[in-house]
């Protein structure tokens, strides 16, 4: 959590911390950085891939602060107002995370890192999940605005 705000934190949690939950920490700060201190992690952190990069690039978002970084990282450490796991093999860990976490979430997404295929194929994946993650948070964040969250 930023020591100067002290906005709440939002943690995206999945297994490698490579993709979905990368995603989600970018387009976060993207569309709600002055309202939450966004963050991800991987419960077995794999190093951040190059078509995440690409995908976020793609729609003008930043991508020199994503790391791949482990949960433990944070749970235990830092107050998490949110965590949201974003992959049904983090959830199956949610029982650890609960003790840590002020509420969770759970959208499950797609992992566009195992599909196999052509670069292009792959790359289609990458975006079609960048972008439903999009969607789910600007439902999110509008369904807080509204007091329905």
């Amino acid at each position: 959590m930023d020591p100067i705000t002290h906005k709440p934190l939002v943690l995206f949690l999945c297994t490698g911390n490579s993709a979905r939950s990368q995603m989600a920490e970018a387009i976060l700060r993207a569309k709600a950085g002055d309202r939450f201190e966004a963050a991800s992690a991987g419960m077995e952190p794999k190093g951040v891939h190059p078509l995440t990069v690409r995908v976020l690039k793609e729609i003008g978002l930043p991508t020199d602060c994503l790391q791949s970084k482990p949960s433990s990282q944070f749970l235990g450490e830092v107050a998490v107002r949110y965590a949201v796991i974003v992959c049904e093999r983090a959830n199956q860990s949610c029982p650890r995370i609960y003790p840590f976490a002020g509420r969770t979430l759970y959208w499950p997404f797609e992992d566009p890192a195992v599909l196999e295929g052509t670069e292009a194929d792959r790359l289609e994946k990458f975006r079609e999940v960048r972008d439903q993650i999009a969607v789910r948070i600007d439902e999110w964040l509008a369904a807080l605005s509204s007091g329905l969250a």
